[in-house]
């Protein structure tokens, strides 16, 4: 009989990881604020659970996928939440991107119940999701991430046990850097070449062959070419993500003077009504600034 698994959280990632767990034959316990989802899988299978407690209680080992640190400590820790329902000897996998310290918290609670923790945030967006080939970041003790493993290889391809607790966060955090300040290269890069009357798709392709070729520059390019950023990853998880990343720069004394800049654009797209597009919109930021529009559309 197949393991049963806990997943809570089926937004834009969630939904497909938790997809994916049930292709590879895993029977899933699922609960999401949002109903539709949740109706979705039941109707390939799932069972839905009315809150946290429950999914804790029909499964060994639960998978949350939520969109920032507030949400995982109330799902974990609140009323009603996975606390309350941990079984000895259970698991959870923490796969959102929150704070370090956060999950360190919910890990020592959690631990006090008899339950162990690994922090796995991920990285590859909605495409990774839904094609199982996301890069899985591991913290927690090496008895439970190869306890997990098999559950992260039916949803991601670049799996590492990073170490202690916190460490795959930490490790996210960077990622999240790298991600965002090549996101804004790449809008300035292709705001140049349009003002300069240089065919955007031609551009691109010289670009993706050389030094200056990235999975980003690769994956977003129908983005670019047709003016439209409909969310793999949106402007305000991003950003959430640069608020994260300047606490841990502030509490470790790491300057970090060019992902300031980054947090600063994002911030402005957010107040142009932006944060729910895919964070490569902040392609239109510099558009604004340089009055041209990139693509077509």
């Amino acid at each position: 009989m197949a393991e049963t698994v806990g997943f809570i959280g089926l937004g834009i990632m969630g939904k497909p990881m938790a997809r994916n767990l049930m292709k590879a034959g895993y029977s899933l316990v699922v609960h999401n604020r949002s109903q539709a989802a949740v109706g979705e899988l039941v109707g390939l299978g799932a069972v839905a659970a009315g809150a946290p407690r429950d999914v804790a209680r029909q499964a060994k080992t639960v998978i949350t996928m939520l969109p920032n640190s507030p949400d995982v400590d109330l799902v974990a820790l609140g009323a009603n939440g996975i606390v309350e329902g941990a079984q000895p000897g259970s698991l959870l996998l923490d796969m959102s991107t929150i704070s370090p310290i956060v999950s360190q918290k919910v890990a020592a609670a959690l631990k006090l119940k008899g339950m162990a923790m690994l922090d796995a945030p991920v990285s590859g967006g909605e495409k990774g999701a839904i094609d199982a080939a996301l890069s899985i970041m591991v913290g927690g003790q090496k008895d439970d991430f190869a306890r997990a493993l098999p559950l992260f290889q039916a949803m991601g391809k670049t799996i590492t046990h990073i170490g202690p607790i916190g460490s795959g966060g930490f490790v996210k955090l960077a990622n999240q850097i790298i991600v965002a300040i090549n996101l804004t290269a790449i809008a300035e890069a292709l705001t140049l070449g349009t003002k300069a009357g240089i065919d955007l798709e031609l551009m691109i392709t010289a670009l993706s062959g050389g030094l200056a070729g990235s999975r980003c520059l690769e994956q977003k390019k129908p983005n670019y070419l047709n003016h439209a950023y409909n969310p793999g990853f949106k402007i305000d998880l991003h950003s959430k993500d640069l608020g994260l990343i300047m606490e841990a720069a502030r509490a470790l004394n790491v300057p970090l003077p060019t992902t300031a800049v980054v947090q600063e654009l994002f911030t402005a797209l957010r107040v142009k009504g932006r944060g729910g597009l895919d964070h490569s919109a902040v392609l239109t930021l510099l558009e604004d600034l340089a009055n041209v529009r990139v693509g077509k559309g």
